[in-house]
Order: structure tokens, then sequence, then C-alpha cells
């Protein structure tokens, strides 16, 4: 009996239900670990994205997570502006604007990294690495959405 006390002290406590805050950590911590993943995968194997050091790299991805949620945060508020009001200007005022966030997001991000990194953080190629970034960028949502997708079909 002694024995499977000590066990059951050694193994999580998988009846207690974590809060809206682990989940919410869990989620970054795992999105952040992602794109560090994709990052170090280009710049092994892209030659267009330089990154000085794995430090670096992982400090990029947290800046990298950061800013996107704030672009989304910015294209959920414009787009819930232009759908309070009515009319066929407004709906494609929305669209628009919401492609305009999204795309100038990545001159953004692109020279947040230029700022705090400087050039031990660069990708290189069309439209000064614009191009590039934008891939990088694409291939860290659909890694982040396919895991999403496979946590869920493990229920």
């Amino acid at each position: 009996m002694a024995m499977a006390a000590q066990i059951d002290t050694l193994l999580p406590l998988s009846a207690v239900a974590p809060s809206n805050n682990q989940r919410l950590f869990l989620r970054y911590f795992t999105a952040i670990l992602i794109d560090l993943v994709v990052l170090n995968l280009f710049v092994e194997y892209s030659g267009k994205v330089f990154i000085e050091s794995f430090t670096i790299s992982l400090l990029a991805a947290i800046l990298l997570q950061v800013l996107l949620k704030l672009t989304i945060v910015v294209e959920h508020w414009v787009a819930d502006f232009f759908n309070a009001r009515s009319g066929a200007v407004m709906k494609f005022s929305r669209f628009f604007f919401a492609w305009l966030v999204l795309f100038g997001s990545k001159f953004v991000i692109l020279e947040a990294l230029t700022v705090v990194f400087g050039s031990s953080v660069r990708f290189e190629g069309a439209f000064h690495g614009m191009v590039t970034l934008i891939v990088v960028v694409v291939t860290m949502l659909v890694a982040e959405e396919a895991i999403v997708r496979l946590y869920r079909k493990l229920n």
C-alpha cells in the first residue's frame, strides 16, 4: 500500500482541470516553440534566413509571436468596426482594411526585427527579404494550425 502511495505522488494530478491562465500559457509556449522550430529549419535549409545564434532565434520567435498576435488583435478590431456598419462599401472596406493590416504588418514585423536584433536576424531575397519573411510567417501559422488540429484529434 505504501508503494502505491509513493507512485501516486510521482504522477501528475490529471483529475484537476487546468485553469484558463494555464491553458493560455501552454498555447503561447507551444506556439513559440513551433515558431522556433520553423525559424531554425529555415535558417538551416533555406539560405535566405540568417540568425546569429539559437538564443537570438528564441528571442526572435517570442517577438514574432507577440507581433503576430497583435496583428490579429488589430485585424479583428478593424473587422468589428466595419462589421458594425451596413452596406456594400462597409463590406468592401472590411476586407480591404483587413488585408491592408495583415499585409502591412509584415513591414512592421521586419522593421521590428531589424530594430531589436540588427544584423543578427536577416531575411534576404525579393523585396529586401519581405517575400521570405511572408513565407516564414505563413509556414509558422500553418505549422501552428496543424499542431492544434492534431491535438484536437487526440481527444
